[in-house]
């Protein structure tokens, strides 16, 4: 029944009905080409949370208009009837489960992905030790560009078997840390004092985020970890930079010393 269920629902394909088909494809087309273009300018002049919330609503306006779509072509295609619906649906579930078993697999992981939103436009994630901003989320995959602006594609079948480490989850804040590993023969509290001095007085510093110097007894000395949050999550790199120059130039100041870090055997 499958073949002659197939042939029998394509039998009554006119030109006319091919025409009006193509017509809503490209309409869809032009639809989703329009707000893969102007949502991300203006997600870009809001700035803030709006600017997540606008580009997170891009892959999913472009999945309902392609659903939208399917829906509108298939009957003026083939005559609604449930045998013609069960044998088209049928052979197409087996196109896909033998010929692109990963490129589904792909699929139904972006769909999950767009429900459970481990990770939108404007994240910065780390994946396979890949890390950087998602640029923009596809019905198969992610681009991911890199602090270096190397593009990596990630596919949404990831979501399945490996971890996903999201910095900002969806919000305009992104702890970043600056680490000093001392000499161990100092005073702890003015170090730490130091410190968050250096992060309060740092121009690119989100200063009324919690700013937090964590400390910790090493074999080799004493370990300080500087937490703040950058005003601009593309600055982190910029941002990490001034607090270890700055917080280097008062240590020195100050006589406290470096110490370097064995690189195996380190607890």
């Amino acid at each position: 029944m499958g073949d002659l269920g197939i042939r029998e629902a394509f039998s009554a394909i006119t030109s006319e009905a091919l025409l009006e088909s193509l017509m809503v494809v490209l309409l869809a087309t032009g639809l989703i080409i329009v707000i893969q273009k102007l949502f991300p300018r203006i997600a870009v002049k809001l700035g803030g949370k709006p600017r997540f919330y606008i580009l997170a609503s891009v892959p999913l306006l472009r999945l309902i208009i392609i659903v939208v779509t399917i829906i509108v072509v298939v009957p003026i295609l083939v005559e609604p009837s449930f045998e013609n619906m069960v044998a088209i649906f049928g052979a197409l579930g087996l196109a896909l489960g033998f010929a692109f078993k990963d490129y589904a697999n792909s699929l139904i992981a972006g769909i999950v992905t767009l429900y459970e939103m481990p990770y939108r436009p404007g994240d910065w994630i780390e994946v396979d030790g890949q890390y950087g901003e998602v640029r923009s989320i596809g019905t198969r995959a992610a681009e991911l560009v890199t602090p270096d602006d190397t593009v990596v594609v990630i596919p949404h079948g990831k979501l399945w078997a490996s971890l996903i480490a999201n910095a900002n989850n969806g919000t305009d804040n992104l702890m970043c840390v600056a680490e000093f590993n001392l000499e161990p023969h100092h005073d702890v509290s003015r170090v730490m004092a130091l410190l968050r001095d250096v992060a309060y007085t740092c121009p690119l510093t989100r200063t009324f985020r919690p700013v937090v110097v964590v400390v910790s007894n090493k074999p080799w000395g004493m370990c300080y970890r500087l937490k703040a949050y950058p005003i601009e999550l593309k600055d982190q790199f910029r941002f990490i930079s001034e607090l270890t120059a700055k917080g280097a130039s008062a240590l020195a100041s100050e006589g406290v010393r470096f110490v370097s870090v064995p690189v195996t055997g380190n607890p």
